[in-house]
């Protein structure tokens, strides 16, 4: 096949997932409009940070495409007489603040590529679904058998994955998906490994991992085609959505909540905790569970993706995890995403926040006893269980799983050493983020103590002191001077007695160090 030529040297690749957060530091008001001058920041280092100009129609734009999302997002609204007075131009100031507060603390929102393109331009003006097309054309012309029908727009969270649903010529019937995903951050295989193992994956075999039709790849990305399945994934279940939406739509505002029945959740639970166990064993990492990975074929849960770890992609959970030092393995990873999906799975939604403090009534105690090992803040602060010991709690262990299909997934010994260095290379850029956010966290801690109301009494007050116990020394000394003067004098047998003038006091005017 002909892909596109290798990226150019030094390309560098993002790590989507790390948060954007934004602040407006001024505005500026132009002959017939407002300019909000913005301070954009990825991660904790204000060193990477940079400044953008947005007015408030591009605001009214983002806010329009968002819509699709079904969410009321506050957005000011427009007034077209009297927008240029200060005091309302300070009050909308206020209001657009509070708006990319909102955007950029959802965790859908703030990962989608309308939200990335508005607050990072430079980084994110290419056309993926142009860049996919290009890639997959030139797939075609080596491989006549298949015909693409339509795109699937914007069906998955992925800003550099794209989606086409495909048919084989000979077959027209049959409905196909492909899947175009450029690299990520933690590609650490060589180029001939990394293509090597992006083509097994069609030789993987098992029955909780849904089956790839065909895989290839280059040095820059991988196309793989699976069979189209119109009940859609285990999200697409819990929240009552169709495959083909795009995933603002299905999943960013639910209009009915409801989590699974509880033979469901014990079912479809342990399929994937099986799978994830054959994957340990087997040294391949995954590190990308969620809802949206897991095809629904019947009752049987059947793993996605497989190949996000082999590109490098970061998990759709980083934000989260990248919390917790003790979550510092792709094993750990699962477990935890894990708890993020069953908790979902129960609920009917995912989690307001992690750790979670305290869950809501759930069908079963055994539940709430896994939930806790994965998502409590215990848990997040000593680490994970293994996957072995979550197969054998109670919900788990007396769920009867009838299967025939034999797993196989033969990766030759050479590969099983490049997939260790990789994942080893993975976990090790995973523990120096989580370390310097710990240190950002401790610093951040510090500085908003110091800077409390009651740490600036207790300096004040301890200053005061150290003057007056400086002013108090600095008398004694004095003193101290003048009678050892006073003796010197009186000791001299020839010295006539005089009179000593008085000494000058000492000055009691006392300086307050600064606040």
């Amino acid at each position: 096949m002909a892909f596109m030529e290798k990226p150019p040297a030094g390309k560098v690749l993002l790590d989507d997932t790390v948060p954007l957060t934004a602040a407006i530091e001024a505005s500026q008001s132009l002959q017939s409009h407002t300019e909000y001058i913005i301070r954009v920041q990825r991660g904790i280092s204000a060193e990477n940070s940079w400044q953008i100009v947005r007015r408030y129609s591009d605001f009214d734009l983002l806010n329009n495409s968002l819509q699709i999302a079904g969410l009321s997002l506050p957005l000011p609204p427009k007034k077209l007489i009297g927008n240029m007075d200060r005091e309302f131009i300070a009050e909308r100031q206020k209001g657009l603040q509070n708006y990319l507060n909102v955007i950029t603390t959802n965790h859908i929102l703030s990962n989608c590529e309308l939200v990335k393109k508005f607050l990072d331009p430079n980084n994110y003006s290419a056309n993926y679904t142009e860049i996919a097309l290009q890639q997959v054309s030139m797939f075609f012309r080596s491989e006549p058998k298949w015909e693409v029908v339509e795109p699937l727009k914007d069906i998955g969270w992925r800003i550099r994955k794209k989606y086409f649903l495909m048919k084989i010529k000979n077959q027209p019937k049959e409905r196909l998906v492909l899947s175009w995903a450029d690299l990520g951050p933690d590609k650490f295989l060589s180029d001939k490994d990394f293509q090597c193992l992006i083509k097994l994956l069609p030789s993987c075999s098992h029955p909780y991992i849904y089956r790839v039709t065909f895989a290839t790849a280059n040095e820059s990305s991988a196309l793989l085609i699976r069979m189209f399945n119109e009940k859609g994934t285990l999200k697409d279940l819990i929240y009552k959505a169709k495959p083909k939406d795009p995933f603002l739509k299905k999943y960013c505002n639910p209009k009915k909540i409801q989590g699974l029945e509880l033979q469901q959740i014990k079912t479809y639970g342990r399929q994937i905790l099986e799978v994830l166990k054959f994957l340990h064993d087997k040294g391949f990492p995954y590190g990308h569970l969620h809802a949206s990975n897991v095809m629904l074929d019947g009752d049987t849960c059947r793993l996605l993706d497989l190949e996000n770890s082999l590109l490098g992609l970061p998990s759709f959970y980083r934000s989260y995890f990248s919390q917790f030092r003790k979550i510092n393995t792709l094993e750990s990873v699962d477990v935890h995403c894990f708890g993020h999906l069953l908790y979902e799975m129960t609920y009917g939604r995912p989690p307001d926040s992690v750790p979670v403090d305290s869950f809501p009534p759930a069908p079963s105690m055994a539940v709430v006893a896994v939930l806790e090992s994965t998502l409590s803040c215990e848990a997040c602060k000593n680490g994970m269980p293994a996957v072995s010991r979550l197969l054998q709690m109670p919900l788990f262990s007396d769920v009867l799983l009838t299967t025939s299909e034999k797993p196989q997934f033969k990766i030759p010994t050479k590969l099983k050493e490049a997939l260790r260095i990789a994942k080893e290379c993975i976990e090790k850029r995973l523990i120096e983020e989580q370390k310097q956010i710990h240190q950002h966290r401790r610093l951040t801690r510090a500085q908003s103590h110091h800077g409390s109301e009651e740490e600036r009494k207790k300096r004040k007050i301890l200053a005061r002191k150290k003057s007056k116990r400086s002013a108090v020394e600095n008398s004694e000394e004095h003193s101290a001077k003048y009678s050892n003067s006073n003796n010197s004098a009186g000791s001299g047998a020839s010295s006539p007695l005089t009179s000593p003038s008085s000494p000058t006091p000492p000055s009691t005017a006392v300086e307050h160090a600064p606040f």
